[in-house]
């Protein structure tokens, strides 16, 4: 069988953040990682763990300190061309309108007008937002907002999207309407996004959405488990995941217990 490719390769990544003046705490320790086309993996672990630190060395936001990351066959030294974040705190720009919002990035890759206008029409027309094109962040819903973080987010067309808790601050009935158009998207090949990573703390919502589910255990973080879900994605419900779920908390509790 052909060996697969990664999208995304991490080798023996390690990175520490100092505080105060001398002392230097390592937050992520010898992480080896990779995620392939067509693949939509969690990060699963608690506060402190390092995950958010971790996909933002992804995204090259923040540079690790060992360690080598390879995305789309490039070395990430710096923002990486070919991802996009989404965060928990929608992180719009409060004097934009929903257009400019989504063109945003757009604008920064210095793409002619009429390629911005397509593009930006179309995002916002697939993620529902057509009829909000000119409002502005506070005129909306905390779930249309994050639409349109999405939408910004997907508009540069990245080949791997990285999801830092996009759901959490939205209430059930709307994260859960969110997700579930994302995936419709992704699974009807309506974006260009290859694959995903999902920062979450909830073990239902890794279950459901991913492929591959990665526990981090904090204290250094590092990646302890991983999880293949065997279940059609079109197939699950809370009844038929209701082991895996089960069997990756037990497994989580365990590892906080051992590192407490």
């Amino acid at each position: 069988m052909k060996k697969r490719h990664p999208l995304v390769e991490m080798k023996n990544v390690s990175k520490s953040f100092c505080k105060g003046s001398k002392q230097s705490i390592p937050v992520l320790e010898h992480i080896n990682f990779e995620v392939y086309d067509n693949e939509v993996v969690s990060l699963l672990g608690r506060s402190g763990s390092g995950k958010s630190t971790l996909i933002r060395m992804i995204s090259g936001l923040i540079d690790p300190d060992f360690g080598s990351i390879v995305c789309n066959d490039l070395p990430v030294n710096g923002p990486c061309r070919d991802t996009s974040m989404v965060f928990q705190s929608f992180a719009l720009f409060p004097w934009l309108t929903v257009f400019n919002n989504v063109a945003f990035g757009l604008q920064a890759a210095g793409l002619n007008r009429e390629e911005i206008e397509r593009r930006t029409m179309r995002m916002i027309e697939l993620i529902g937002l057509t009829e909000y094109a000119n409002a502005y962040p506070k005129e909306l819903s905390g779930g249309m907002r994050q639409r349109v973080g999405f939408a910004r987010a997907l508009a540069i067309e990245p080949k791997l999207m990285l999801l830092d808790e996009p759901f959490s601050a939205l209430d059930v009935f709307t994260g859960q309407k969110l997700r579930q158009d994302l995936m419709d998207l992704w699974e009807q090949r309506k974006i260009a996004t290859r694959s995903m990573i999902l920062v979450t703390h909830s073990v239902e919502e890794a279950v459901m959405l991913s492929d591959r589910v990665c526990l981090l255990t904090s204290d250094p973080g590092t990646i302890t488990d991983i999880f293949t879900i065997d279940i059609p994605r079109a197939e699950r419900t809370r009844d038929n995941t209701q082991a895996w779920v089960n069997r990756i908390r037990d497994t989580l509790n365990e590892k906080i217990a051992m590192t407490a």
